[in-house]
C-alpha cells in the first residue's frame, strides 16, 4: 500500500495574514508552554523539545519554554484539555503529528474533530520504521513477511498507539503487503515510542513500528536492527544504510509530520505571531542543525496552509481506514 506522497509533498507557500510583522519577529517575553500528549521519550517529546530548545537558542522567546506531559488516548486527553480548559491561551502550543490526524479521522478524540483547534505549523517530517532487536531471527523485511504469513499469531507487534493509530497503521499496511490480514496481527499498545522501544529491548514484543527520529540515539548501540524505512526513497545521514520497504518489494510508505496546534479561541494576533515566529525559526541555520540532529527532514507549512493540509489529510485517512477494515 503506497500512501499518497504527492499529497504529502505538495509544495505551497506559507500563508501570512496582514497581522504578521515584517522583518525579525519580536521575542516573546512571557512564559510559554508546549504540551507533549504522551509520556517522555517518544516523538511528541521530541517535537516539544525541538521547539523549546530552538526558540530559546535563536532568541525568539526570552524565557525557557516549559514542556509538560499529558499522556492518555494517544493525544485525546491533551486535545480535550485544550478545548475544555485552555481554549484561548496565547502562550500554549501542543505537539501534534500524522498520528493526531489518524485519530481524528477515526473519531478517537471524542466530540471534537479537526476543526476544533487552530493548526499552527509543521517544522519537519519523519518516516516510519520497522524495527527488531539486533539478535532477532529476521535480517530483512522479506524474512519477517514470510514468517508473518505462515504464523501471524506468533509474532507480536507493539508501538505507541492503539489499534487504528498511525503506528498500528504501519504494522497493518506491512501485513497487507505480505498478504496477511491486519485482523490477524498480534499488537500491543503503549503510551509513546520510548515505552515501546523498552518493551522491544525487554523482549515483550518482537517488532516495533516506530519512527526513524526516535531511533537516532539507538542506531549505534548495536541493540536494534531497522528492517525497513517507510520512506519513498532512502534518506541520508545516519539512515543511509537502512533500506526502504519498497526496495525490498513491499510498497509501504508512511511519512510523519511534526507540528503544533493552539486552542480554538486564541486570538488572530497571537496565532499569527506564532506562525511568524515558527517561520522565522525555520529559516535559521541553528534550527536546521537542531532539526537534523534529531533525525528530522525539512518540511515547512504554516498558518492557513497547514490548517488546510491537516484537514485534507484527515479526509484521506478516513478513506484509508475503510481500506484496512477499521471503519465501514
Amino acid at each position: 500500500m503506497k500512501f499518497n506522497t504527492a499529497f504529502l509533498r505538495r509544495s505551497a507557500a506559507a500563508v501570512m495574514g496582514a497581522a504578521l510583522m515584517t522583518g525579525s519577529v519580536q521575542a516573546l517575553a512571557k512564559p510559554t508552554e508546549c504540551i507533549a500528549p504522551a509520556k517522555p521519550g517518544g516523538g511528541y517529546d521530541l517535537t516539544c523539545r525541538l521547539a523549546a530548545n530552538a526558540l530559546q537558542e535563536t532568541g525568539l522567546i526570552d524565557q525557557p519554554m516549559m514542556v509538560s506531559y499529558m499522556p492518555g488516548g494517544i493525544g485525546a486527553v491533551a486535545y480535550n484539555h485544550v478545548n475544555g480548559v485552555r481554549k484561548d491561551d496565547p502562550n500554549l502550543i501542543v505537539a501534534a503529528s500524522t498520528g493526531a490526524a489518524v485519530n481524528l479521522a477515526l473519531g478517537k478524540f471524542g466530540q471534537y474533530d479537526a476543526d476544533e483547534v487552530r493548526w499552527l505549523g509543521a517544522l519537519g517530517v519523519d518516516y516510519g520504521a520497522i524495527v527488531v532487536k539486533a539478535d532477532a531471527p529476521w535480517q530483512n523485511l522479506k524474512e519477517l513477511a514470510q514468517d508473518l504469513k505462515t504464523q501471524p499469531g506468533k509474532i507480536v507487534f507493539g508501538a505507541g498507539g492503539t489499534v487504528g493509530s498511525q503506528d498500528w497503521m504501519k504494522a497493518a499496511l506491512t501485513a497487507k503487503a505480505a498478504d496477511v490480514s491486519p485482523r490477524d496481527l498480534r499488537y500491543v499498545a503503549f503510551e509513546g515510542g520510548g515505552e515501546s522501544l523498552a518493551a522491544l529491548l525487554g523482549e515483550h514484543i518482537h517488532v516495533f513500528t516506530g519512527d526513524l527520529s526516535e531511533l537516532r540515539p539507538h542506531l549505534d548501540s548495536g541493540k536494534v536492527r531497522v528492517l525497513a524505512a517507510l520512506a519513498e526513497e532512502r534518506v541520508g545521514g545516519p539512515y543511509a544504510d537502512i533500506p526502504t520497504a519498497a526496495e525490498q518489494g513491499y510498497d509501504v510508505q508512511w511519512p510523519i509530520w511534526r507540528g503544533y496546534y493552539m486552542g480554538p479561541n486564541v486570538s488572530d494576533e497571537a496565532y499569527n505571531a506564532w506562525v511568524a515566529r515558527l517561520e522565522e525559526l525555520a529559516g535559521t541555520e541553528k534550527f536546521a542543525e537542531m532539526r537534523d540532529a534529531r533525525g528530522l527532514f525539512p518540511m515547512e507549512r504554516y498558518g492557513d496552509n497547514f490548517d488546510t493540509y491537516v484537514k485534507e489529510m484527515v479526509v484521506q485517512f478516513k478513506e484509508l481506514a475503510k481500506e484496512v477494515g477499521l471503519t465501514q
